[in-house]
């Protein structure tokens, strides 16, 4: 069929054309229909398909971390009483209030001990409050021989209670002897009105840095 031959076609009259234009028109038209009803019914819910399978995996995934938390549950009860556990064993190295002098008796025993001579002994006036325990910072200069201040460091770090030496520095002292200043920091836990009252402080201090 020529072109002149498509242009004679009466498109009024479709029903009297030759089967080749009307396998044409009937294939165009199919086409239509399938493009339109992409765009105005297909796509979306293709989208919601799709939605519902993103949906779907993030689901399983949910439910697989559930499900190995689930499994990992003694593990995870075990693991928490190891821990309550061990917070204990530190907790039995702070002191109590009424123990701090002891300790302070103890830090300064240990360094007359090993022949040192403290030229400045000297606790903060007030301590570092925590939420569960008190830092006390003590200022100390010590003169005596390098094997002395040695054995001393040593002897702090083996007392029943957490000491901790900082901030050291050694200078020459007198008869080549040397000087050590240090400051040396222990820790106590606080008691029951204490910790209320460093919980309380601590929301206060929270609300207000909320109402800014």
């Amino acid at each position: 069929m020529t072109l002149d031959d498509l242009r004679r076609l009466d498109p009024k009259n479709i029903g009297s054309w030759p089967a080749l234009p009307k396998l044409g028109v009937l294939l165009l038209t199919l086409i239509a229909i399938v493009i339109g009803s992409y765009f105005f019914d297909w796509q979306g819910q293709l989208e919601a398909i799709d939605g519902a399978k993103r949906k779907e995996s993030s689901l399983r995934d949910t439910f697989l971390e559930k499900k190995k938390t689930a499994i990992d549950l003694d593990a995870y009860r075990k693991q928490l009483v190891d821990i309550e556990k061990s917070f204990g064993t530190l907790l039995k190295q702070l002191p109590s209030k009424s123990e701090m002098e002891a300790l302070l008796t103890d830090i300064n025993q240990a360094g007359l001990g090993r022949g040192l001579q403290f030229e400045l002994f000297k606790p903060a006036a007030t301590e570092n409050m925590s939420e569960f325990y008190a830092e006390l910072p003590i200022t100390i200069r010590v003169t005596g021989s390098y094997h002395d201040m040695g054995a001393f460091a040593s002897d702090i770090s083996k007392l029943s209670r957490i000491v901790l030496l900082n901030d050291i520095s050694l200078a020459p002292g007198k008869d080549g002897g040397l000087t050590m200043d240090a400051v040396a920091k222990t820790y106590r836990y606080l008691d029951e009105d204490e910790i209320a009252k460093q919980t309380k402080s601590s929301k206060e201090s929270k609300a207000k840095g909320a109402k800014k």
